[in-house]
């Protein structure tokens, strides 16, 4: 076989091993099924498109660091849209940073084909859709992104572009559950205390009455004697 032939075949091999290695890297915390919501606010005069008040997005697909999506969008007249994207956490195809790689910490990074190498500069507790959750975030000029630390989605933006500004945040999601509302705990005690001194009473006041003699019945007979 000629050399060169030898040396393409192992420079093959070697980028495709190269390639899974980088994909390896690259966690996918979402799964099929996963849905996520948004709600949108903004300020000024958005541009075309970006005039948006609500947002779903669902996992529809995943294979290796591509993720397919498909984005549902409200507008402020009601209308909606529905798109279907594939994101690409290797090549960095995130379209607005919808979902990055799982599980970074303070001073890892990801690409984004239009931003670069981004940063994590920031993990903190935060609550999103009713859950404490570990969040990441990183800034740029314009614009503020937080993910949950976990599933790598977004669950918080803010865009400031010179026209208007836009705040989304995560309202609804399927990928973790509300956390339980805190029970008092003197409240079973209040409530038991609360069933005993009603059976107390109660068992009391049958206890009086059946011990409480009878008025005889007056004599009829009494009526009717003549003095």
């Amino acid at each position: 076989m000629p050399k060169r032939i030898v040396i393409a075949v192992i420079t093959l091999f070697l980028m495709t091993i190269l390639i899974s290695v980088a994909s390896a890297d690259l966690p996918v915390g979402v799964k099929t099924g996963d849905w996520i919501e948004y709600d949108v606010t903004f300020t000024g005069t958005p541009a075309q498109g970006h005039n948006i008040v609500w947002a779903r997005m669902e996992i529809v697909a995943i294979s290796g660091p591509a993720i397919s999506v498909k984005m549902t969008s409200r507008f402020e007249d009601n209308t909606t849209t529905v798109t279907n994207s594939t994101l690409n956490l290797q090549t960095g195809d995130l379209i607005d940073d919808f979902i990055i790689p799982a599980n970074l910490t303070v001073g890892q990074t990801f690409v984004d084909k239009n931003l670069g190498n981004v940063t994590i500069q920031n993990l903190e507790q935060q609550t999103y859709a009713g859950a404490a959750r570990t969040v990441v975030s990183a800034s740029t000029s314009t614009n503020t992104y937080v993910w949950d630390q976990a599933t790598g989605v977004s669950v918080e933006g803010n865009a400031q572009e010179p026209t208007y500004s836009l705040h989304t945040i995560v309202a609804d999601t399927n990928m973790w559950q509300p956390a339980e509302p805190a029970t008092d705990a003197l409240t079973p005690v209040v409530l038991a205390i609360t069933i005993a001194i009603i059976v107390i009473a109660t068992f009391g006041l049958v206890a009086y009455f059946r011990k409480k003699p009878s008025k005889p019945a007056p004599n009829m007979a009494t009526f009717f004697v003549k003095p």
